[in-house]
């Protein structure tokens, strides 16, 4: 089936788009950080019952050590080391320029696969990525300056540190990424991706245990626990987001090259201004529009 990688690239940010929606929504009631360790929470809940249908067991045990090794550090790089500086660099430098960082996980992502997998890209193929890339830039920088609580936009300070958690954020992503192509791809083909993905979120669910003890925030998410709209806001976004969106972005991984997968993934801002629009009044300038023609142009080089 021709094209069927680019679809389930698409959908993943389909996917994605919800996601954010509900996770932006229970984290405004709740906060951030208890929502990331009871969207795993359910995410694995999931992922249970759908291996237990399909498989007859609630954990891929079959999995080889190879795979369980590389998913699992994917897990830990990606949800969780990625997760957590990317929430600190939303903090330190607003999510315009946390955002923009974070697209650079494209690239990277690239150059990783280039370095460590042998895959191989073609002319076209990086300058879509540039243009991809460009079109989340400026989309991400019009909805920056549209945020600003005055009519004439605010220069914020950008810090040192804000841009190294930002750049640590980019490259737990990106890293994640090229780890579980390796964990996933074995000599017959690639593994089952909700099966991967779940070890991966075994993995980081782990390590969230442990930063929670450790810093003593379990009060935090006894209190998101007691208020259901939460609960059922966060239920809805580890529906779209780490069970069928993360392992969507698996399976892409099956038709795709790690680069050219990611930029697809880094459309994501561009279809969050429909959202925009209608849920939150925001109003979108041409620019914002062009950028989102950039972006779509630039997919189209990659397809290709």
């Amino acid at each position: 089936m021709p094209f069927i990688g680019e679809a389930v690239a698409l959908a993943t940010v389909l996917c994605w788009t919800c996601s954010v929606q509900f996770f932006a929504a229970a984290s405004r009631r709740v906060g951030s950080t208890s929502v990331n360790i009871i969207r795993l929470t359910t995410a694995l809940v999931l992922f249970a019952i759908l291996l237990l249908l399909k498989d007859g067991a609630v954990v891929p045990l079959h999995f080889p050590e190879h795979a369980w090794f590389y998913l699992s550090l994917s897990g830990i790089v990606g949800f969780f080391f990625g997760d957590i500086f990317l929430f600190k660099a939303l903090v330190e430098l607003g999510p315009r320029v946390a955002m923009l960082v974070q697209s650079l996980a494209a690239p990277t992502a690239a150059l990783l696969g280039w370095l460590f997998l042998q895959e191989s890209y073609l002319s076209h193929q990086w300058l879509g990525m540039a243009v991809a890339l460009c079109g989340v830039a400026m989309v991400i920088l019009e909805r920056g300056v549209k945020d600003s609580p005055v009519s004439q936009p605010q220069v914020r300070s950008v810090s040192a540190k804000g841009v190294l958690c930002g750049l640590a954020g980019m490259s737990g992503q990106a890293g994640g990424i090229v780890l579980s192509k390796i964990g996933m791809k074995t000599d017959t083909g690639y593994l089952d991706a909700f099966a991967a993905t779940e070890i991966r979120a075994i993995a980081a669910f782990l390590c969230f245990i442990l930063f929670f003890t450790v810093t003593h925030r379990w009060r935090n998410v006894q209190t998101a626990l007691a208020d259901p709209k939460a609960v059922a806001l966060t239920a809805m976004g580890a529906f779209f987001g780490p069970f069928l969106g993360v392992s969507l972005s698996l399976m892409a991984l099956h038709y795709l090259t790690s680069g050219v997968a990611s930029t697809f993934f880094a459309l994501v801002p561009i279809c969050i201004i429909p959202f925009s629009i209608y849920l939150d009044r925001e109003h979108v300038s041409g620019r914002a529009v062009a950028g989102a023609v950039v972006a779509v142009g630039g997919v189209y080089l990659l397809s290709r």
